[in-house]
């Protein structure tokens, strides 16, 4: 599981050796890590590095003091150095360090970026270590307006350097992922001590590239994570795995209120999901023609038009498909929410429920639903980090603040949608997932993460005892839940896809093999070497 902090936790950890007088020895470490990942990046790309040209952006502060370190141990290895100071000034002892290795060195000004946005274009490794995580804001001046050149030249095609983030990207918050533009989007991000909130939420995820995680030795001092993602391992451990004796009730039982005569795929896609995500059963509740439909198409589920009260089920499936005209359905809908079972409420649900719902209610809102959601509360207490009534550029903006209040002010358990699938629990615990491909983007794909997290909800919903084992609060486990669903469909939808085009069924059907797979990562090594598989996606 990666676990992420925000900056002020990071800080906070630092500090008894700050107090210490180590400050300089935690530098130290970060800029060789720093180092020695530009090297590997190099390494792994077949390039060269006697020669190489490296230019170090660099702010005022220790974020440019870890690039102008780097810098001068990577001048060490042969390899030509550039300093542009962006605010006239630098880290003494760490300016000081580059000069002696041979770097040069330019000063940033009003008159003279552009000019050198066009000489940093050129060298094989840019390295942006202008603001770090305890900056506010974006760049400003001569400072944004180099970046912005050097983004240009990047989009043109007419730079082909390396850009190697130093803790964090500039202009990228690193306790919201919340991005003031210009930023220098980086193709890997070295960061100090642990993963910061901002490199795995939207719309920071964007500009982070892949993320290193450099040790510096302050780890042991971390609080409880900000935010955490699971990885297969976790899946490994944490998805179910029916007993000997167990029977399809035992199993869970999913019941599913979805679809309408004009959407009757959702229903069906939701049904499929259910099933390839292990529901012992299916139960449908709906119109008779979309019934026929599931029937067709999922022999396996019971279909009905009964209520939800005459339904015996461990968890309800409610809203894809379904139109504000459905007035039987989003009844049936509001029923579920209210027999206390866990819900999984999707698209069309939405805006039917109550305003105050329960933790075990898990919302999957995209953005443009959590921004009718938020608008349709707007009345309800304003929260002091986010907009009360959003519009959908503003959710995709700042996706992990328009989880976090979605949840605060319904209560629920908040699943936003997205390149970076983002959860929130009313409890402020906080998940990211991306898993997934940008072929996921496709009609439908969210009905079959629907299916999926139903079905592990009235699976897992009761197993208490899992998350306990697991590190995790139990009153928690429903953001658990839903992050353990969001990773299986990101992660069957690339197995579907393998880099091409894909449709919603063709990730349900390939969620039995992925579980599979992933379940071989927690058995002994003997297991795994006998066993018919291929690698995961």
């Amino acid at each position: 599981m990666i676990s992420a902090y925000t900056g002020t936790q990071i800080r906070a950890a630092e500090q008894p050796f700050l107090a210490a007088g180590m400050g300089g020895v935690l530098m130290q470490r970060a800029s060789h890590g720093l180092a020695n990942a530009v090297v590997r990046e190099l390494q792994a790309r077949s390039r060269r590095l006697y020669g190489a040209s490296v230019a170090v952006l660099a702010g005022k502060g220790n974020n440019g003091g870890d690039g102008l370190f780097a810098a001068s141990f990577l001048a060490a290895r042969g390899m030509r150095t550039t300093a542009v100071l962006t605010a006239g000034t630098a880290h003494a002892e760490a300016l000081a360090a580059f000069e002696r290795a041979g770097g040069r060195v330019h000063l940033l000004t009003e008159s003279n970026a552009s000019q050198l946005a066009a000489h940093v274009a050129d060298a094989d490794v840019v390295i942006d270590a202008i603001l770090g995580t305890g900056a506010r804001g974006g760049l400003r001046g001569a400072a944004a307006d180099l970046v912005s050149g050097l983004s240009d030249l990047r989009l043109a095609s007419m730079a082909q350097g390396i850009v190697v983030a130093c803790d964090i990207p500039s202009g990228v918050d690193a306790d919201t992922g919340e991005a003031h533009a210009p930023v220098l989007s980086a193709d890997v991000t070295v960061t100090f001590a642990a993963a910061k909130v901002g490199l795995l939420a939207d719309p920071g995820a964007d500009h982070a590239g892949r993320i290193h995680v450099v040790p510096i030795g302050i780890e042991e001092e971390l609080a409880w994570p900000a935010l955490r993602r699971f990885e297969p391992v976790d899946l490994a451990r944490l998805l179910p795995q029916p007993g000997r004796r167990s029977h399809k009730y035992s199993r869970g039982v999913l019941g599913v209120v979805a679809g309408s005569a004009d959407y009757p795929g959702a229903a069906v896609l939701a049904c499929r999901g259910a099933l390839a995500a292990g529901a012992g059963m299916v139960r449908y509740l709906g119109p008779p023609e979309v019934a026929d439909l599931v029937r067709q198409s999922c022999p396996e589920v019971v279909c009905s038009t009964g209520t939800v009260a005459e339904t015996h089920v461990q968890a309800w499936l409610v809203g894809s498909g379904m139109g504000p005209a459905n007035t039987e359905q989003l009844q049936r809908a509001r029923d579920a929410v209210e027999s206390g079972l866990p819900v999984i409420a999707d698209a069309g649900a939405l805006p039917a429920l109550p305003a105050i719902l329960a933790p075990q209610v898990v919302l999957t809102p995209h953005a443009g639903e959590l921004a009718a959601l938020l608008q349709r509360l707007a009345s309800s207490p304003d929260s002091p980090d986010f907009d009360p009534a959003p519009d959908r550029t503003a959710v995709e903006s700042s996706t992990l603040g328009a989880a976090r209040h979605a949840a605060v002010l319904t209560e629920a358990t908040v699943l936003l949608k997205g390149a970076t699938t983002v959860v929130a629990s009313p409890f402020q615990d906080f998940y990211s997932q991306a898993d997934g491909t940008a072929w996921l983007a496709t009609a439908g794909s969210g009905d079959v993460l629907a299916g999926i997290i139903g079905a592990l909800l009235a699976q897992m919903g009761p197993d208490v005892g899992r998350f306990r084992a697991a590190g995790i609060d139990p009153d928690e486990r429903w953001a658990a839940i839903a992050a353990l669903g969001a990773s299986l469909h990101g992660l069957a939808g690339a197995a579907a896809s393998a880099g091409g085009p894909l449709t919603a069924g063709r990730i349900a059907d390939a969620v039995p093999d992925v579980w599979y797979k992933v379940s071989l990562l927690s058995k002994p090594a003997g297991q795994k070497r006998n066993s018919h598989t291929h690698p995961l996606p």
